[in-house]
């Protein structure tokens, strides 16, 4: 990761939610500033195992710290004007837990999601 860039952003671009959400962070000015990593293209990602990133979103910030679930959300959304106040949020204690649990409650579901979404849009599952 180049020392210019703040975060570096591990997301799974097989995903087509995941997709579509990052592809509205990367039309932000500020979006220049991270390295954006799709886990799905089997990129050497060292210590972070491909199947620990693509069970879940994470970003490492420049100090090499990993973050992973909504502590990832956090961190990429102070980032970004507009986003910022629910990076701060997302962060204080007891709504960092409130977030977590969200976050947690979302991934049994991103598979059906996914399946609906492909279909909605007409894309074929990739393997």
């Amino acid at each position: 990761m180049s020392t210019l860039h703040r975060l570096t952003v591990y997301f799974d671009g097989s995903c087509p939610l995941c997709r579509r959400e990052i592809a509205i962070y990367r039309r932000l000015p500020q979006a220049t500033s991270v390295d954006w990593v799709d886990v799905s293209a089997g990129t050497d990602l060292g210590a972070l195992s491909c199947a620990q990133a693509m069970a879940r979103f994470h970003v490492r910030d420049r100090e090499g710290r990993l973050f992973s679930g909504a502590a990832a959300f956090s961190q990429m959304w102070r980032l970004f004007p507009g986003w910022r106040w629910l990076g701060w949020l997302s962060a204080w204690p007891p709504m960092s837990w409130v977030f977590e649990g969200a976050y947690r409650l979302f991934l049994p579901l991103r598979p059906r999601l996914q399946q609906w979404v492909r279909r909605w849009v007409g894309e074929e599952k990739v393997s």
